[in-house]
């Protein structure tokens, strides 16, 4: 599957929103967090926001923020149709590339400590460097061994 970027516009706010909480919501009930859309909302709006897509389907989204320090992926998630056919690998190799050509130090993410999202970013490079509660915080080194 042949996967591109376009940006995300006020239109894919439903998209993204409804996805998001599809995919974390058993994790905000697990670690008794509150799941709330105005939030999303707010944080949707401050955001750098792409769309993955292949052909007309929207497969997914990413979320990216930034700072001296870093490449942030803040959100990433892939609708469960198209799981499993690379996406989620294709967006971080992406992104590493952006934050490599931005100059940026370091691809940093955070993930629920039980996530198995957690697998494809350990292989795509990502370590763990920290922990906060029920997250992992995660990075890769611009200038780090690459995969």
């Amino acid at each position: 599957m042949d996967f591109e970027w376009r940006a995300a516009t006020d239109e894919d706010l439903d998209f993204a929103r409804e996805l998001t909480c599809h995919n974390m919501l058993r994790y905000y009930i697990q670690f008794d967090l509150l799941w709330q859309d105005e939030a999303f909302d707010v944080a949707w709006a401050g955001r750098e926001n792409r769309l993955i897509v292949s052909g007309e389907h929207r497969v997914g989204y990413v979320s990216l923020s930034r700072d001296a320090r870093a490449l942030y992926i803040r959100e990433l998630h892939v609708h469960e149709a198209f799981r499993g056919q690379g996406a989620g690998s294709w967006a971080i190799d992406q992104l590493f590339t952006l934050a490599r050509q931005e100059r940026r130090p370091a691809l940093r993410l955070t993930v629920f400590e039980n996530n198995p999202a957690r697998v494809l970013y350990e292989r795509k490079g990502l370590q763990v460097v920290g922990t906060d509660d029920c997250f992992l915080r995660m990075q890769r080194d611009v200038d780090g061994p690459h995969r």
